[in-house]
């Protein structure tokens, strides 16, 4: 009940690391979900990402300016159906480094390019397992914006998968950025809970949008 009287405040999860909710408003929201659908759509769309074990991730992922297989880059989607990865626009650079201003503060933003962007997309029976997102050659900070269903996202340590870890409830428009000492650290999606998706936003599911700096 606390939840629907009070505004949600911002918290340092970890150094480095910060969680803002309600950062993007509906309609920014809505624009980044019509725009999600776009990138979605086939050539070099939505797909399973399958991993060299001969498994598959239950979050299915389209990426945007380097296509991310595991666990590498390319310019093509060499998983799938092998055309060219879809550009990365502008302005959602301009979207991450705003992010990374309000989250961590005008110096962490300076310079930076964000050039990579995976999207993954959660149905209700989608989880993602204890990773570091190590396989960029920069720095830079994370940036994670959600939309549609809530979920638990559990952010770790950097030496192992598990504990000590927290739980932290990502609700649509939420913004979770991750940098400085806590870049590497592990992290993972256990639960989503479906149907708590705002009705107007008209998304059945929890989209994840993750931009990143290649260094490449």
């Amino acid at each position: 009940m606390e939840d629907e009287l009070f505004p949600r405040a911002r918290a340092r999860i970890a150094p480095g690391a910060v969680h803002v909710p309600d950062w993007l408003d509906p309609d920014r929201q809505r624009a980044l979900l019509a725009a999600c659908r776009d990138w979605a759509r086939p050539p070099a769309g939505l797909r399973t990402v399958r991993t060299p074990g001969g498994g598959t991730m239950t979050a299915r992922q389209v990426c945007l300016g380097w296509h991310w297989h595991p666990y590498a880059y390319a310019r093509t989607v060499v998983d799938g159906d092998g055309g060219p990865v879809k550009p990365f626009p502008a302005w959602l650079g301009d979207l991450g480094r705003r992010a990374v201003t309000d989250a961590l503060g005008p110096a962490a933003a300076g310079g930076l390019s964000y050039d990579i962007a995976l999207i993954n997309f959660y149905d209700a029976d989608a989880r993602m397992g204890m990773h570091r997102d190590a396989d960029e050659k920069s720095d830079a900070p994370v940036v994670s914006l959600s939309l549609g269903d809530t979920c638990v996202f559990r952010f770790g340590n950097t030496e192992t998968r598990t504990k000590p870890y927290q739980d932290v409830e990502l609700r649509s428009g939420d913004l979770f950025v991750f940098g400085d000492e806590s870049r590497l650290a592990y992290h993972g999606v256990p639960r989503v809970y479906p149907g708590t998706a705002p009705p107007e936003l008209g998304l059945t599911g929890r989209l994840n949008v993750t931009l990143r700096v290649s260094g490449l």
